[in-house]
């Protein structure tokens, strides 16, 4: 597969209806015993954008996905697609390019955005969060905010969408809820939760090019 050929499928097939919530209830996690974390809001989810950004390096389609810093809060020392909350009169493009350019330095001129997601629900952090699926015709060199980003991976999408991506384990879920968590394996980080739900649907889509229609 190159990088050109996924491109121009993902152009057609993003404007399709996708499967969303069939994709995404693949990865959730399940809760180890009867404490569960309780996600009640007097707010209504607010807007964000995550960005996938895929790149070719030495004949590998690949796309980066950061580890969050620690901090009081959700989604703490996560795995994590570049992205954030939307500001105000911003499109979920403008949010997903902008935040890209402030977390791993990619100049938000330079991705060719070809399509978005299905909308998903991140219940801990109540965000309404649009995927955002874009390429770039060179290997970016990713640099990271210190404040927000302890690390860039580089995911291989090889390694998620092969037949045997989807592994267990258990983690704990906001610091002290033991949860079991269906996850990928990508460039030696375990990505779990919203994360993998998103990457969940775009692994469905991706593995239906060359299929028989």
């Amino acid at each position: 597969m190159t990088l050109a050929a996924l491109e121009s499928f993902l152009q057609a097939r993003l404007a399709t209806p996708l499967p969303g919530a069939v994709a995404h209830d693949l990865m959730r996690a399940r809760a180890l015993d009867k404490t569960m974390p309780n996600f009640t809001h007097k707010l209504p989810p607010r807007p964000g954008a995550v960005l996938i950004l895929l790149y070719e390096d030495s004949g590998r389609i690949c796309f980066p996905i950061i580890k969050r810093q620690e901090y009081v809060g959700a989604h703490s020392g996560q795995m994590s697609l570049p992205g954030g909350k939307t500001e105000l009169g911003e499109s979920p493009v403008e949010t997903a390019l902008r935040e890209a350019e402030e977390e791993i330095g990619v100049d938000r001129s330079q991705p060719k955005v070809i399509g978005q997601l299905s909308s998903f629900f991140v219940i801990p952090s109540n965000f309404i969060i649009t995927p955002i699926v874009a390429t770039i015709d060179r290997v970016p060199t990713f640099h990271a905010d210190s404040y927000e980003v302890a690390a860039v991976h580089s995911a291989e999408l090889s390694s998620l969408i092969a037949e045997n991506a989807i592994l267990e384990a258990e983690v704990i879920s906001v610091g002290k809820y033991k949860m079991l968590a269906p996850h990928y394996l990508l460039d030696g980080a375990i990505v779990w939760g919203a994360t993998a739900m998103i990457l969940s649907e775009f692994r469905h889509v991706v593995r239906e090019l060359g299929k028989p229609a």
